[in-house]
């Protein structure tokens, strides 16, 4: 359905010996080691999905001036207008989130909290932006002749990867509320 842009596999390795040399970290520790590039990686998936959702604000736009309804473009009309706004305000948010979020990694201080945040929004926004381009091009917008479509796709499955959405909001919450039974 989606991930056409980063081609996943899976890989089974069974009764592989690795020496001692070429382990990362302690044994044992693996499980932690897995953990702690998440972080990292959710970063990624908020750049990822950042870009996503400004590829499909860029097609709404150069769509929406193209088009036109009523003798003018439909860019010209103020409801469509607003959606662009919002669009293209949620996407600069999510920047400024996610980079925020790099400059703490970089600088080798905290950034669970941050990361997870970033992930979750900047998913959120892609789904959103998303959607809301398909809505722009209208019916077009629904075919795979042009990308609208196919930016949908790739979004929702950046909500999943590197710890669902809901999975962000438990990080988030541990992080400001402290750990569930206190």
């Amino acid at each position: 359905m989606g991930m056409k842009g980063s081609p996943t596999a899976q890989v089974h390795l069974d009764g592989v010996r690795v020496p001692d040399s070429r382990r990362l970290g302690e044994e044992g520790q693996g499980f932690a080691i897995a953990l702690s590039a998440l972080d990292s990686g959710r970063l990624g998936i908020a750049a990822c999905a950042i870009g996503l959702a400004q590829a499909a604000l860029d097609e709404a736009v150069g769509y929406a001036a193209q088009r036109r309804q009523f003798g003018r473009p439909i860019g010209d009309f103020q409801g469509l207008r607003f959606m662009i706004a919002d669009m293209a305000t949620q996407i600069e948010a999510g920047r400024a989130l996610y980079l925020a979020a790099a400059r703490l990694r970089d600088a080798g201080r905290p950034f669970a909290k941050q990361a997870a945040m970033a992930k979750l929004h900047c998913t959120d926004t892609a789904m959103k932006v998303t959607t809301d381009a398909v809505q722009i091009l209208g019916g077009y917008g629904y075919t795979a002749d042009f990308p609208a479509e196919r930016y949908m796709r790739e979004a929702k499955v950046l909500q999943i990867v590197e710890g669902t959405n809901q999975i962000q909001r438990m990080v988030i919450a541990r992080h400001v509320a402290g750990p569930e039974g206190r």
